[in-house]
């Protein structure tokens, strides 16, 4: 496998720009992969619908999840991967606002691997990333590149 992938899911094309933006300007070591709604980001995990042809073997390193989100939310989208085999170690960093604290917790509480909050500051997401690395190198369940 080569660069590990960065699934980007956020339907708002001004924070999905901010966040592409800030994550080339300091440097992200990803292939990015950008959902518009929670579907589309299960269409991807899943390897269904217009990306069947995906190397299901070749999960995210991480998903970056907005939880305001069209046809499907966060949290469901989330539940849904906490659900299946082939997600269930796929670290998850949630985007959210001020606003959807509460949510958090239920994020947090049904697998959530950590939370940014918006707009996106790269040294925060990069300390979030980390602690994801870190919890799954310690655990020895889902080796992840480093």
């Amino acid at each position: 496998m080569g660069m590990p992938t960065l699934l980007v899911v956020e339907d708002n094309p001004d924070h999905l720009e901010l966040t592409l933006t800030i994550l080339e300007q300091n440097g992200a070591s990803h292939h990015i992969v950008v959902a518009r709604d929670g579907q589309e980001a299960l269409d991807y995990l899943f390897c269904q619908g217009p990306y069947s042809d995906r190397n299901p073997d070749e999960q995210p390193e991480l998903v970056l999840l907005d939880l305001g989100l069209p046809k499907m939310n966060g949290l469901q989208v989330l539940q849904c991967m906490r659900e299946d085999p082939r997600t269930f170690f796929v670290p998850v960093v949630m985007l959210t606002s001020a606003s959807e604290q509460s949510d958090v917790i239920l994020a947090l509480k049904g697998g959530l691997n950590s939370y940014v909050s918006k707009p996106l500051d790269f040294r925060d997401f990069e300390a979030r990333l980390e602690e994801v690395r870190e919890y799954w190198r310690l655990s020895g369940l889902a080796p992840l590149s480093a």
